[in-house]
């Protein structure tokens, strides 16, 4: 009996020690699992919102100097705004990814800018915007200010939801002014005056186009003569405006600058109307100077279709306009005036923009077999076509352009990105150079080795037309106290800013594409709403038409009765005043019932999807553990049972 009570004793003490060996485990592993895998996740939604792109994780790991990051959000003044403090928790979480895989490069400090605080004060400082919010106007901070060793500093003034698909863009931009705080230079090669310049024609100063005026207050802007046979290194992108009669020195100059890894926007025209230089030749001879520009062999090589003898005309987004003074003003199909419909809203180029103009502008094309990435950033309507370019050199009336216009149905580029590897227009090395003292030909002696293709995928923005950076298209100047000040009614300008600001980083921060929406929708109940509206909605109209006529008949009995108090209606006429307001009463109540039954549906779906979170789930769950449990015990028995036999 003793044996027993002691060997029950014993049990009962290796049991508790077991269990606290268990627990001693469980905290232990628990620690080192936290040790060893600190800062992993694992992002299971689909399209990866919670993990920063490659580009990103390579300028995070590329930071020389450390960097601080100050995240400002007003919690209070939010409060009410469920949609805004979600969009804050997604900036934050996408802020903290940073943080955590930069090294210890990156600091970031939250900071809640509540009023007449210090912190609202410096907010200020860095130049944040507030927005107010609520009933009672409350001040929102919702941006972020950045910080370099050099005093250098950047900011996103207000994060816009409707901007959240280039928030990643957006903020390893601003990483990466920070990190490289030297402007970059940008070589600018133009045949037109974009500059300003001494008109022979008016004998007067002309001004400089404000679109390259805008451009040199953002970059360091080096003017390249138009017969250069080579390209600086330290030219972080290069454009290129009317590039008309490049000699083949320069178009290899061009071609070797890209095939490095070179950046380049190029503004091609097959019929440029901003070109002074062909104006004057036509007025000196009558003839109309040639006004196309185009980079020919180049443009070939590296599978983009340019035809500079054509011109977009588009008649849906066709501008109105007077060509001459007296005429009555006309739609114009080869003056586009391109609209947010026509933007490429998954490109940071084109996102945000509302309007472009242009005027006599050719098209773009990938050409057939090309393996390049041919992205489009601004396209025509479908009511468009091409028309020779001869059409409109002397051209008295807008109107005749519609003469046989025939609207293909296609979408037609006018500007766009190419992406991937070229191959070199120049294969065979550079081309053979005019010497000056004789009529041979001698080759040309370039400094590097050619190269017959990129190093690596190349970025290049094509557009086929000029004149969108004309001021004339884009903005009005005005006289203020005699100052001349440009009012921009279009976004060309920032068009080109955009433009020139993405190609001119690195190819990191090129590569960050747009991510789809945090906010998604409800795709099910939008469709079941469809469906419900288009079914109900002939019996609504019906009865809101029924309603009308029984209240105007009522109002003209109610009208009669009013006008001749002194008369007592008789009583057909007191039966039908009741039978009027007796129908009034039910088609209210019909057409509440088909406006209500407008959300039986939703509320439906609402319900199963209740019955699945709430029931369906946990039962599953609960079953599996019961499984589970009887087949653990079928187990034992089994175990025991062999036990025993043996």
């Amino acid at each position: 009996m003793t044996t027993s009570k002691t060997a029950a004793v014993g049990k009962k003490a290796y049991g508790a020690t077991a269990l606290l060996a268990l627990a001693v485990l469980f905290i232990g592993v628990t620690i080192l699992i936290t040790f060893l895998l600190r800062g992993a996740r694992v992002d299971l939604t689909e399209s990866k919102l919670y993990s920063i792109a490659p580009g990103t994780q390579r300028i995070l790991q590329s930071l020389q100097e450390p960097i601080n990051l100050y995240f400002f959000f007003s919690q209070e003044a939010s409060s009410q705004s469920p949609p805004i403090r979600a969009y804050a928790q997604r900036v934050r979480e996408l802020l903290e990814e940073m943080a955590q895989r930069s090294k210890g490069k990156l600091r970031l400090t939250v900071i809640d800018p509540k009023p007449f605080s210090d912190e609202e004060d410096r907010a200020t400082d860095f130049g944040l915007q507030s927005v107010p919010l609520g009933n009672r106007g409350e001040a929102l901070y919702f941006g972020l200010a950045g910080t370099n060793s050099t005093d250098g500093h950047e900011t996103i003034g207000f994060f816009q939801p409707d901007k959240e698909e280039f928030l990643e863009y957006d903020v390893a931009s601003l990483i990466y002014k920070l990190d490289h705080p030297k402007r970059p230079t940008i070589g600018l090669m133009s045949s037109l005056p974009v500059d300003a310049s001494f008109d022979q024609m008016s004998g007067q100063m002309r001004p400089g186009w404000a679109s390259v005026e805008q451009l040199r207050e953002l970059f360091n802007v080096q003017t390249l003569a138009s017969d250069v046979t080579s390209i600086a290194p330290d030219i972080n992108a290069l454009m290129l405006v009317h590039p008309r009669n490049l000699s083949p020195q320069t178009q290899y100059a061009i071609d070797q600058f890209v095939m490095r890894g070179g950046k380049l926007i190029a503004f091609m025209d097959p019929q440029a109307e901003n070109d002074p230089q062909a104006a004057q030749m036509a007025q000196m001879g009558g003839a109309m100077g040639n006004r196309s520009s185009t980079l020919g062999p180049l443009l070939d090589a590296w599978g983009v279709s340019y035809d500079p003898g054509e011109v977009l005309g588009d008649r849906e987004l066709g501008l109105t306009v007077s060509l001459q003074q007296g005429q009555p003003p006309s739609q114009h199909i080869a003056i586009i005036g391109f609209t947010r419909d026509s933007m490429n809203h998954q490109d940071v180029v084109t996102s945000a923009l509302d309007s472009i103009n242009v005027m006599t502008a050719g098209v773009l094309k990938k050409k057939d077999g090309a393996t390049i990435d041919f992205e489009p950033l601004i396209q025509s309507s479908t009511n468009a076509e091409l028309l020779p370019s001869a059409r409109l050199a002397f051209l008295p009336d807008s109107q005749s352009l519609l003469d046989g216009f025939k609207p293909t149905g296609e979408h037609y580029a006018i500007a766009a990105r190419i992406h991937g590897k070229l191959k070199s227009a120049f294969p065979n090395g550079a081309p053979p150079a005019a010497d000056a003292k004789s009529d041979s030909a001698t080759p040309a002696a370039p400094k590097d080795p050619p190269l017959k293709e990129s190093a690596g995928d190349a970025d290049l923005i094509l557009v086929a037309d000029t004149d969108l950076l004309a001021d004339p298209l884009w903005i009005r100047n005005q006289s203020l106290f005699g100052q001349r000040v440009a009012i921009a009614w279009a976004n060309n300008g920032d068009f080109l800013s955009n433009a020139v600001d993405n190609l001119a980083g690195s190819s990191d921060l090129i590569s960050i594409r747009g991510r789809q929406s945090f906010f998604r929708p409800f795709t099910k109940v939008d469709e079941l709403r469809r469906h419900a509206d288009d079914r109900l909605r002939a019996t609504e109209k019906q009865l809101d038409q029924e309603l009308r006529d029984t209240e105007q008949k009522l109002s003209q009995l109610e009208a009669g009765r009013a006008n001749q108090s002194e008369m007592v209606l008789s009583p057909e006429q007191e039966a039908e005043l009741t039978r009027f307001q007796q129908e009034r009463a039910r088609i209210r109540k019909e057409l509440r019932e088909v406006r209500r039954s407008l959300d039986i549906e939703i509320e439906r779906l609402g319900t199963q999807l209740k019955i699945i979170n709430i029931a369906l789930v946990p039962a599953l769950i609960a079953l599996g553990a019961i499984l589970l449990a009887i087949m653990r015990r079928r187990k034992l028995r089994a175990g025991r049972a062999a036990a025993h036999t043996g």
